[in-house]
């Protein structure tokens, strides 16, 4: 800014303007803060039906679909459970049917069903990293041939768990 002196107000009139200038210059000051978040591991687990339609005295094949969606990174096992028939495990599971029927079936990872799925992680599991999006894996069942079972409606319910 450019002041004049003036006749006896001179002075005044420059510190006037130096007055001026001073208020005009801004002042700044900075700082710093951190930005934190933290990614929690998670998994979510789901399955299909597994049907095998009718049982005619012949072997069945069946397959179900379990979508696992993990955190990146993550490492994950599925596990499958015996099943809900009283004397059923792992390596013999059975669907429950009339009175006092059972139709026994297996459950495998692997299209040939040689491989049992369990429920033991590191043994008889599926397991896996995750990707942060949707993963699929194949449930392969089996139902032998020439079982007595009755006439009617045969089900089990099978508990699959992630652990992650």
């Amino acid at each position: 800014m450019r002041c004049k002196k003036l006749l006896g107000l001179g002075f005044l009139l420059t510190l006037a303007c130096d007055i001026s200038s001073d208020e005009a210059a801004a002042a700044t000051a900075t700082t710093t803060f951190q930005v934190i978040a933290n990614v929690q591991v998670t998994c979510t687990i789901r399955a299909t039906e597994l049907n095998f339609g009718d049982y005619i005295g012949l072997s069945l094949s069946a397959q179900s679909q379990i979508t696992v969606n993990c955190t990146n990174t993550a490492q994950w096992n599925v596990g499958l459970n015996a099943g809900t028939a009283p004397s059923a495990t792992v390596t013999t599971r059975q669907m429950t049917g009339p009175p006092p029927f059972f139709l026994s079936y297996s459950l495998s990872s692997d299209p040939a069903h040689t491989i049992n799925w369990g429920n033991t992680v590191g043994t008889d599991t599926e397991s896996g990293t995750g990707t942060g999006g949707a993963q699929t894996i194949t449930v392969y069942g089996r139902v032998p041939a020439s079982q007595p079972a009755g006439p009617g409606g045969y089900r089990d319910t099978i508990i699959g768990t992630i652990t992650f």
